[in-house]
């Protein structure tokens, strides 16, 4: 006979906006975005007391301003939140046996089986506690069978609380919630079934399988199943990441290509040194733009496994030409490595060199032990971590 299922899933409240009140204690009780200016840029996290006037993430930094004029913006410092979620990590990565890191402050804990020796609620709740007293950042989590009603059940125990979903209990706490509270139910989704009355997740549990599978093709199954607090997928172990990624919203619209190709270097060459740093290599290239009228662009491009800035950067600056239509500005771009896997540079015998390999050995030697980009190409130089989108998801 198969275990129960038993799977908590972390979520860091409010994460980038615990990390600054952790350094400025002075911003704690107020409204606090961070991501951009208030002219400019989206919002990447912000706290509970902004979150009143109606603002959330990935809105416009401009429309959040409009909303809430007195709120405190803040750029955001990406190695604050990194060296945050690594303490976090540590503790996850000491304490369970099997874990998967999803994004810079949020996992999943799989206990299936570890009922037989441990009250898996109890030791949930002491890392959970742990956490606090290690950190001093708030934290909720959730506990079920599966994923999604674990995650649902972590967004009900927010902020700074926790929540256990008892096995065959899990419709019972869907039911009365939202249906806009499913994770991966878009807008649209969303209003279309409004339309037919669908409004609690009750009422998608007694709509027929049929009948959603006949309005929303394959995608009814998944509804039905969410709805129901089905979900058999597994948990990946830590380290599985498939891609690493960074973002620049510029303070205003760019149309000058030497300083987006500066930007462009700069980015490249910081990823290329984290992939180095976590042994890993990678087989995709891609990029991101972003219009004034916030219209998207991605264009990508397989490579020979590498984490070498002397590839990917000429790769990189080839996607720039292929994707920038040159008559319109800018006002963000991204790049994103994945189809990574463990790994270390490989030397190419025909084009490079002892110089070139001991040159990479010194430049990650330094940065690692001083910081990023304490040594970098000098068309970087101006180009700090700190002015980046503090996104980082895997």
């Amino acid at each position: 006979m198969d275990a129960k299922r038993i799977i908590m899933h972390i979520d860091l409240d409010s994460f980038f906006v615990s990390v600054e009140r952790k350094f400025d204690p002075t911003l704690i009780g107020k409204p606090v975005i961070i991501g951009g200016s208030a002219e400019r840029g989206v919002v990447a996290s912000c706290s509970y007391e902004a979150r009143k006037y109606g603002i959330h993430s990935a809105m416009p930094s401009k429309q959040a301003y409009r909303l809430c004029p007195h709120a405190i913006f803040l750029r955001g410092n990406h190695h604050l939140y990194s060296e945050a979620s690594r303490e976090v990590t540590e503790i996850i990565h000491q304490s369970v046996p099997l874990y998967q890191k999803t994004s810079v402050d949020e996992f999943y804990i799989d206990y299936t089986g570890m009922d037989r020796f441990h009250n898996c609620y109890q030791h949930a709740s002491e890392v959970r506690q742990r956490i606090i007293r290690e950190t001093g950042l708030p934290i909720s989590f959730g506990m079920s069978s599966g994923k999604t009603v674990s995650k649902m059940a972590t967004n009900q125990a927010k902020p700074n609380g926790q929540l256990y979903i008892p096995h065959g209990m899990e419709k019972a706490f869907l039911a009365p919630l939202n249906i806009s509270k499913i994770p991966g139910l878009g807008e649209s989704t969303a209003a279309k079934l409004y339309q037919y009355g669908v409004e609690k997740i009750g009422d998608l549990q007694r709509t027929n399988l049929k009948f959603l599978e006949t309005v929303f093709g394959k995608a009814g199954r998944f509804l039905w199943d969410k709805a129901n607090g089905i979900d058999h997928s597994e948990i990946i172990p830590h380290g599985s990441r498939k891609s690493i990624s960074t973002e620049n919203t510029f303070h205003i619209n760019i149309s000058d290509p030497g300083t987006i190709e500066t930007t462009l270097v700069s980015m490249t060459e910081e990823l290329a040194s984290k992939l180095r740093k976590e042994n890993m290599v990678a087989s995709c290239m891609a990029i991101k733009l972003r219009y004034a009228n916030f219209e998207t662009h991605t264009q990508q491009e397989k490579i020979a496994l590498t984490a070498a800035e002397h590839i990917l950067i000429p790769g990189i600056k080839n996607l720039l030409k292929k994707a920038w239509n040159t008559h319109r500005p800018i006002r963000l771009i991204g790049v994103r490595l994945s189809n990574l896997c463990p790994g270390s540079y490989q030397i190419n015998l025909f084009e490079d060199n002892e110089e070139r390999i001991k040159l990479y050995q010194a430049l990650d030697k330094i940065n690692f032990k001083f910081g990023e980009k304490t040594v970098c190409r000098a068309a970087g130089m101006d180009i700090g971590t700190r002015n980046f989108n503090p996104f980082m998801r895997g």
